[in-house]
């Protein structure tokens, strides 16, 4: 397939910080299936840019993994390491459009200030302290100005509105759940928000799809796609694995390298979490689950429609 002729471009993008697991399986497995649906080309990034987290050798595992479980991306791989010079070249725009400003606070006189709210995810929300200027501090980060609010009379332009492709539709007022958040952190490693923005818009992603504890970051990703003028991708947030404690099943969580040499049985099972109902429960080859699957999918994709 030549990727520059698909209208549709979706990703998978793991960090290199271990072996891949089931819940990692379950959102490659969910990318992989939307974009061959939907004929379009399925790419892998590897989000690399956290060196501390960086574990050495566990990205050739993952290629390896995911060749094993019979997921080939259309192109070479995207590494985030490579892209350094584009994260700066995205931020001295940034800073030249007003967009961004340094900030100097530590996360204790963020949570000392009384400013901040509850949140699901207990991320705090800065109060714009250094807005009109550091105060003397030195510069410890680069934050993301986020919209005020409106009177409530009028449209508020913080509230950011988005219809998820499983999910349904979702909003976020990021005035009052967020505030202006960081894209280059204190200890000198580009944020999350601003390196996966960045790297849909020079990849063309078209469509994203993940797990659905990113969701919350969805509206922020938007809000500096109108900023940077990139467009905004279609976005399904997925359901994410747990473990037995109800936590998301993840590396911290003690989650356990997929077997490789059983790549049918995992995806059986993953396929299961999507709810596809799958015309084969135990397909021979991997070629037989991912013909049932794609069909499953559409199925699926074709009642959350209805729901809509």
């Amino acid at each position: 397939m030549s990727a520059t002729s698909a209208a549709y471009r979706g990703r998978f993008a793991p960090s290199p910080t271990g072996p891949l697991h089931f819940g990692s399986l379950v959102s490659a497995l969910a990318s992989w299936l939307d974009a061959r649906a939907h004929d379009g080309a399925w790419l892998v990034r590897m989000e690399d840019i956290d060196g501390p987290r960086t574990v050495p050798g566990a990205a050739e595992d993952i290629f390896a993994t995911l060749a094993a479980f019979g997921f080939h991306a259309d192109e070479p791989p995207a590494w985030q390491s490579r892209c350094i010079d584009v994260y700066r070249a995205a931020l001295d725009r940034l800073i030249a459009s007003g967009h961004v400003y340094p900030c100097g606070c530590t996360r204790k006189e963020i949570a000392d200030s009384q400013l901040h709210a509850h949140r699901r995810n207990t991320t705090l929300i800065y109060p714009g302290t250094c807005r009109d200027g550091l105060h003397g501090k030195p510069a410890r980060a680069w934050r993301l100005r986020v919209p005020d609010d409106a009177p409530a009379s009028a449209e508020n332009p913080a509230l950011i509105r988005f219809d998820d492709r499983w999910q349904g539709p979702q909003q976020q007022d990021l005035a009052t759940e967020v505030g202006d958040f960081v894209l280059l952190r204190a200890d000198g490693q580009w944020a999350y928000q601003l390196a996966v923005v960045v790297d849909d818009a020079a990849q063309g992603i078209t469509h994203v799809v993940r797990g659905a504890d990113l969701l919350d970051s969805t509206a922020r990703q938007i809000w500096l796609q109108q900023c940077l003028g990139a467009p905004t991708s279609a976005y399904m947030h997925v359901p994410v694995v747990t473990n037995e404690d109800g936590e998301k099943l993840s590396k911290q969580t003690g989650a356990q390298a997929l077997d490789a040499s059983r790549p049918l049985e995992a995806l059986t099972a993953g396929a299961r979490h999507l709810g596809l109902d799958l015309h084969d429960p135990a397909p021979a080859t991997l070629e037989a689950f991912q013909a049932d699957a794609i069909d499953a999918w559409k199925r699926r994709l074709a009642q959350l429609h209805a729901l809509a």
